[in-house]
């Protein structure tokens, strides 16, 4: 078999790798999601908080991410980390929940958000313009679109990746420039509002707003004590999802120019930018529309950031800059954020799957490289599988139950850079992690509390997760167990 420097082409360089970065981080998230935030804490203080801590440990577990990546440029990354930190099994569960959920329910459901907001200006894309039924399923012409986007992007990337590279740098520039210019326009008309003295007259008080479906009523309740950061470790679920996907960097190291140094500085520029990003949105979002709302409410401002339509607050900010407009102008950047951020994820994923067969644990063919020397049959195979859970109409549910997941194997991996710093100290590290040891055991210490939290007050959404990575147990040992077969034979 050839090796890796033989396959793969160093096509990535410092600008590309930040560009991943952030162009898998912004996807349509930080448009939607701090509604369900503003519902859990029902303040702005503690809404700001959630996002600022979810950027902090994101942050310190990319500065720390940066030591593995730098001490073993593979292609894989996380995968890699996980097997050499503790065994072949803890990195073929990432591998198996990663392919099987992660990466591509990630890629299904942004897919589906593009032909969404697509629908917006072709009104013919609709989700609600069904086209057939497939085995019970309905099947909108906005799955379709999603699935036509999902073979473009990956098309692309068959071809190489140079081809990539130029679609995820020019799409992240576009977006990056879309966002903070409708930040500036946030925060000009955000000025000229009250909302600020309003949304801060009372920063402490924090309640749970629950909204019953079936009444559209909704009841209020007062949240203290240590109870506080429960009701945040809940509302974070929302904003580690918008700032996952940093790490995808790692699984192209193979393609990067001067991965030990790019590769650490990618990650922290990336996530640096976008947490900046983020929050700079939140207080905009504050600025102009109240926290609170009402479901039944007729207008915007009535609605709130808790209850705006569709919980997309990304429009109803938007609305109250350039009015009538708003929805075609969101429309447009949400198409770009989210096809540009699909890129980077369908790019990524495929490095996983085939360093995973390299090593004799994913399907044979998909250590193979195409002519353009990329992984092509693993792309084509995370393609056929994302296009199912389209089809589906699952992924979202798919994506809740795994938050738990996501945030365990981020914990394994943090305990892992503890781990080789034992079982391989000689081994060379150009870069060391930032704060070692106290940051990155703060970073599995808060992750772990969030694990604990959910697992009490969302077990709806942990357990099956946790049954995902299970089931890849006896997989593994099949796996295995055919592997020596053909071995002794």
């Amino acid at each position: 078999m050839k090796t890796e420097k033989n396959e793969f082409k160093k096509g990535i360089n410092l600008i590309a790798g930040i560009a991943l970065v952030a162009g898998s981080m912004i996807g349509s998230g930080i448009f939607i999601v701090s509604a369900d935030i503003a519902r859990n804490l029902g303040s702005p203080f503690y809404l700001l908080l959630t996002w600022i801590i979810t950027g902090l440990l994101t942050i310190i577990a990319a500065l720390s991410y940066g030591e593995l990546a730098a001490m073993m440029p593979k292609a894989g990354g996380q995968y890699v980390y996980l097997k050499e930190a503790f065994n072949p099994m803890v990195g073929f569960l990432y591998g198996w929940t990663l392919f099987l959920v992660i990466q591509t329910g990630t890629i299904a459901a942004v897919a589906v958000a593009f032909a969404k907001f697509t629908g917006v200006l072709i009104p013919v894309l609709n989700e609600k313009n069904i086209l057939l039924y497939i085995f019970g399923f309905q099947v909108s012409a906005a799955q379709i679109f999603a699935i036509i986007s999902i073979i473009t992007l990956t098309f692309i990337n068959y071809r190489g990746i140079k081809n990539g590279k130029i679609l995820q740098v020019s799409f992240t520039i576009a977006k990056l420039c879309a966002i903070i210019g409708l930040i500036v326009l946030g925060l000009i008309t955000a000025s000229k509002l009250n909302f600020w003295t309003i949304n801060f007259s009372d920063i402490w008080t924090v309640s749970a707003t629950v909204l019953d479906k079936n009444t559209s009523m909704i009841s209020i309740h007062q949240v203290s004590g240590l109870a506080v950061f429960s009701a945040i470790g809940i509302a974070m679920v929302g904003s580690i999802f918008s700032s996952d996907a940093w790490n995808n960097v790692t699984f192209i190291a193979g393609e990067m120019k001067t991965p030990k140094k790019n590769i650490p500085l990618s990650l922290f520029w990336g996530v640096l930018i976008v947490t900046v990003i983020y929050i700079l949105a939140n207080i905009v979002y504050l600025g102009l529309l109240p926290v609170k709302g009402n479901p039944e409410a007729i207008d915007i401002v009535g609605r709130g950031i808790q209850f705006a339509s569709s919980d997309r607050v990304g429009v109803a900010a938007a609305f109250q800059i350039f009015g009538d407009s708003a929805a075609i102008i969101m429309a447009v950047l949400i198409m770009i954020s989210t096809f540009g951020c699909n890129n980077g994820l369908i790019l990524s994923g495929a490095r996983v799957y085939y360093a995973m067969a390299n090593d004799g644990l994913f399907i044979k063919q998909v250590a193979k490289m195409n002519k353009f020397f990329v992984p092509g049959v693993a792309l084509i195979l995370q393609c056929i599988w994302a296009s199912i859970l389209c089809i589906s109409g699952r992924y979202g549910d798919l994506l809740d139950y795994v938050v738990f997941a996501v945030l365990l194997f981020y914990i394994l991996t943090m305990i892992g850079l503890f781990v080789l710093r034992i079982k391989k100290p000689d081994l060379e590290r150009p870069y060391k992690a930032f704060g070692y040891p106290i940051l990155p055991a703060l970073y599995i210490i808060v992750a772990f509390a969030i694990c604990i939290d959910l697992l009490i007050y969302k077990p709806n959404y942990t357990w099956p997760g946790i049954i995902i990575v299970i089931l890849g147990i006896p997989v593994y040992y099949l796996i295995n167990r055919r592997r020596e077969h053909i071995n002794n034979d």
